[in-house]
């Protein structure tokens, strides 16, 4: 489910990836969506991931993206 929180969340994440492997927004969220990892876990794993320092979740989320074959490693 989507609220208010997990949006602004998914907002931070998309502009903090977009900021540590120099690429568009619209480029990342791309990428998130097609590859399943904004729906499938960003999304639902919010509760737990929110709570977790920056840092971390960026790196999580790009070893994510260059297992799904959307990043080059």
């Amino acid at each position: 489910m989507m609220n208010g929180n997990t949006l602004e969340f998914v907002t931070y994440c998309i502009s903090g990836l977009a900021l540590k492997l120099n690429i568009p927004q619209s480029e990342v969220y791309n990428k998130l969506k097609s590859s399943g990892i904004l729906y499938d876990y960003l999304i639902p794993s919010y509760d737990v991931l929110h709570t977790f320092s920056a840092a971390y979740v960026m790196e999580d989320l790009e070893e994510f993206m260059k297992e799904k074959g959307v990043l080059l490693s």
